[in-house]
């Protein structure tokens, strides 16, 4: 017998707004037997039905709504579901300048959990929730009925998934899958590693934030800070006198190497240090640049840690406005949720004032189009980057 969820009453209002995820605190009581990962329906303490979504125990989100009307969970749906994504993805994106995108991004497309990018001709998913995971194939049976891929691949190394009680996996879904795929982006060739890189292979989020840079480095001395496999240095060196990429990781400099040499471009040399030291190191030899980026890891993953997260941030942010000439720029950057944007703001007032410089804020960007938010869900939405002139 199919479960049948019920709300404690009032806590129906963030999901009829359109927000996905039934918390296990917020069920009064579970009706039905089933296995973890199957279709639950959820109802309101009234007994109104707002919708259903496979469910786990396990979890602390206890369902991940994504029917909402009278829809038959199946391949067919999984099908539509995708197929709709592509069609938004369509208006949004030149494949001659970029093949490679997020095609479906979890709740923003009414398929929590489940996230599929597209690199040229290959797919990498992630499956997030028990439910999802347990009907991968679907996707895969989608995606190849609806593009005819090279392969298909799953990334399931994230630690998101032992939360739901999954292991960590990787695995060939579909064809062929290579270790580095060649793909398209700005108009530039970039090397993806699917298998070992961070994510599915590379931050496809910050794309249109790439390309925006460029107008910020024209003859310029650029600094690349968590420069990871170099999107951001690459995109800079289109216009850049020359590029200092820096990372921490030898594997994301010898992948920045790699995609400099895809583009013929002799301007980029590679750094391995950590960040912080690098950046007062440099501070210490009076060494200074016209544009510093940073676009570190998310610093905080949960509520906890903001706190702890504000500081990192401030500390390199201070540090790296030191090294901005006069008249230069930084593009700073964050990928947590939980730094909010008026909180992001807030740090890089108080870093501009403890560095004694001025900033002036010239642009606010988001994440690219491929990652939509809604506003129903704060969650979705998490990338800040702020550019700033600093005198």
């Amino acid at each position: 017998m199919p479960y049948k969820v019920y709300l404690k009453k009032g806590e129906e209002k963030r999901v009829l707004a359109g927000h996905s995820w039934v918390y296990a605190n917020e069920a009064a009581k579970i009706e039905g037997k089933d296995g973890n990962g199957s279709l639950a329906e959820v109802y309101a303490a009234d007994g109104r039905f707002i919708g259903k979504g496979y469910i786990n125990h396990l979890s602390k989100i206890l369902v991940r709504i994504f029917i909402r009307g009278s829809e038959e969970d199946g391949p067919l749906l999984w099908r539509e579901r995708i197929a709709a994504a592509y069609q938004t993805r369509k208006k949004l994106f030149s494949e001659s300048e970029h093949n490679c995108y997020r095609l479906l991004f979890a709740e923003a497309d009414d398929m929590p959990a489940l996230i599929i990018d597209r690199y040229g001709d290959y797919f990498v998913l992630q499956c997030l929730s028990l439910g999802v995971d347990k009907r991968k194939e679907w996707a895969a049976e989608a995606l190849a009925g609806l593009f005819s891929p090279k392969g298909i691949y799953m990334r399931g190394d994230v630690a998101v998934r032992q939360k739901e009680g999954l292991p960590l996996e990787n695995a060939v879904l579909y064809g062929d899958v290579p270790d580095k795929i060649i793909v398209r982006e700005n108009g530039l060739a970039m090397s993806v590693d699917v298998k070992n890189g961070q994510k599915t292979g590379y931050f496809l989020d910050q794309k249109e934030n790439r390309f925006a840079v460029r107008r910020y480095c024209c003859d310029a001395e650029v600094l690349d800070c968590f420069c990871n496999s170099g999107g951001f240095s690459v995109n800079a060196a289109t216009a850049a006198k020359s590029v200092t990429a820096v990372d921490i990781s030898q594997f994301a400099l010898d992948n920045v190497a790699e995609n400099a040499r895809l583009n013929g471009f002799t301007n980029i040399a590679t750094m391995r240090a950590d960040v912080f030291d690098a950046l007062r190191a440099f501070r210490a030899e009076g060494r200074s640049f016209d544009t510093v980026i940073l676009d570190p890891p998310a610093f905080c993953k949960s509520a906890a840690e903001v706190k702890d997260a504000y500081r990192g941030y401030r500390d390199i942010n201070l540090s790296a406005m030191k090294i901005v000439r006069p008249g230069g720029f930084l593009v700073s950057c964050s990928c947590s949720h939980y730094m909010t944007a008026p909180l992001f703001e807030k740090m890089l007032a108080e870093s501009a004032r403890l560095a004694g410089k001025r900033a002036k804020v010239l642009e606010v960007r988001v994440q690219a189009p491929d990652h939509p938010a809604l506003l129903a869900a704060e969650e979705t939405s998490y990338l800040k980057v702020f550019i700033l002139e600093i005198k």
